[in-house]
């Protein structure tokens, strides 16, 4: 029984009546694990050797037993590249699955499967569970999200936690011959790559600095007078930076203190800050672009802030 004791250690508690028989437990041995509550069921054929309530990671090894062959997918893909510590997603949420094309799963309760072409040059196959590509999971997401600032969140928060890279992801999204947002997606990404590493640096990018004519700006540039810090624009001519918030909340009072540091940074290294929100990104993206126009032309900068089709 070494080996099943080894292959649910590796599976987090979780197995399947397949591997169980596989590991040499015969059936009636099993039948005597359920009525003695040393295992439960989770769904028709898979069990947890508890009777408790089940982790996330046992949901997900549960719906990737049920459904094998099979990797998470969607949002349970990148739930499970997620590190330690404070977590966005909803561990209360549905287990995506995805499956062979050709096949089919009737997915229980707080299942939901997937049904992909090459699933077999998609998934990695190897991790615990198996899981699709990040970049693959990212595309799915960002192509079904409800809007477009969804779809970039997605991306550009993929590449801003390092899971993944621009380039990557445009390479993947170069062998979709079929998916939603193409162009779009392909022009997020270009953006990403270049330094626009969230939704709102994308958003000022799109809407503010660019349809207006304003110059060209560095992104995410290493510098500070007390050590290295991540400014988010930087108009380096004319010693400009904008720092984007893209919090709903800004009154907690360590990232105060902390934007407050930034700004007296940038002011001991004879820079000037502004801040800018979503309102202004996107709510007053016109209006934005004229002020952040005549801020640069005070500091040196000669160019005029052009009308883009919404002015």
């Amino acid at each position: 029984m070494e080996d099943l004791h080894e292959l649910l250690r590796r599976q987090s508690g979780v197995v399947s009546r397949a591997q169980a028989l596989e590991c040499g437990c015969p059936p009636h041995d099993i039948r005597r694990r359920l009525r003695r509550r040393e295992w439960a069921i989770v769904h028709a054929g898979v069990y947890v050797d508890h009777t408790g309530p089940l982790t996330w990671l046992q949901r997900a090894w549960a719906a990737v037993l049920l459904a094998s062959p099979a990797a998470l997918c969607h949002s349970s893909t990148l739930r499970r590249t997620d590190g330690p510590g404070p977590r966005e997603h909803d561990d209360r949420g549905p287990i995506h699955v995805a499956i062979d094309r050709n096949r089919s799963v009737r997915a229980p309760a707080g299942v939901i499967v997937h049904q992909l072409s090459s699933l077999e040059t998609k998934a990695l196959w190897n991790t615990s569970p198996p899981r699709l590509r990040i970049e693959e999971a990212a595309l799915d997401l960002a192509a079904e999200a409800t809007n477009d600032f969804e779809a970039i969140a997605v991306l550009a928060d993929a590449v801003q936690s390092r899971r993944t890279t621009a380039a990557r992801l445009l390479h993947a999204l170069d062998e979709r011959t079929r998916i939603r947002r193409r162009r779009f997606l392909r022009a997020v990404l270009s953006d990403v790559n270049e330094g626009a590493c969230s939704a709102l640096e994308h958003a000022y990018l799109a809407r503010v600095e660019r349809p207006h004519g304003l110059p060209a700006a560095g992104r995410q540039v290493v510098a500070s007078s007390r050590g290295p810090v991540y400014r988010d624009v930087v108009y380096h001519r004319q010693s400009l930076v904008v720092e984007l918030d893209g919090r709903v909340f800004h009154d907690h009072q360590r990232a105060r203190d902390a934007d407050l540091e930034r700004d007296l940074d940038a002011a001991v290294d004879r820079l000037t800050t502004v801040r800018i929100g979503w309102g202004q990104a996107v709510g007053r993206p016109c209006s934005t672009a004229r002020k952040i126009g005549l801020i640069l032309r005070q500091l040196g900068w000669s160019g005029p802030v052009k009308a883009c089709p919404d002015c």
